[in-house]
């Protein structure tokens, strides 16, 4: 499949971190790549890069995060009331003499405060764009047990 076919579709990267900026339209990541937090509630950030092939520039996309356990529901943080989503769109303009069938990056940095997880348990963030995911969109995670866990 060559850059100027319709049917390519947009590649993202993503990782889980500490805390992520966009700065200059290049993601600044700190603590990056975990895949173990807590127990207790702590900031963190997903930096996520979507690399929009020239077809699908010049057009609004949607994207949303859910949050969710092994067993696909969404989770709601404890003394929460809804699952955990984070939604929003972007656009990914041409910029004036491109060649012909340049994909472009989009650095999209999330950041959270503290979201109070129940101890030793698994969670993933998948991540749809425009209603569509990929089974490469998700990012795993767990929390550690409690400290009254371990001791018992």
């Amino acid at each position: 499949m060559n850059a100027e076919t319709p049917e390519r579709g947009m590649k993202v990267t993503m990782m889980l971190c500490d805390y992520v900026a966009a700065p200059d339209g290049k993601l600044t990541i700190v603590g990056g790549g975990w895949s173990v937090t807590g127990p207790q509630p702590v900031p963190f950030g997903i930096a996520v890069t979507f690399e929009v092939p020239w077809n699908l520039t010049n057009q609004r996309h949607a994207f949303r995060f859910e949050l969710i356990d092994p067993d696909g529901n969404g989770v709601v943080p404890l003394g929460g009331s809804e699952p955990v989503i984070i939604e929003g769109d972007f656009e990914v303009g041409r910029p004036p003499g491109a060649r012909v069938g340049t994909s472009f990056p989009f650095p999209l940095p999330i950041n959270s405060g503290p979201m109070p997880l129940a101890p030793g348990g698994h969670y993933e963030w998948r991540l749809f764009v425009n209603g569509q995911t990929h089974e490469d969109w998700r990012l795993a995670f767990s929390t550690r047990p409690d400290a009254q866990s371990n001791a018992a």
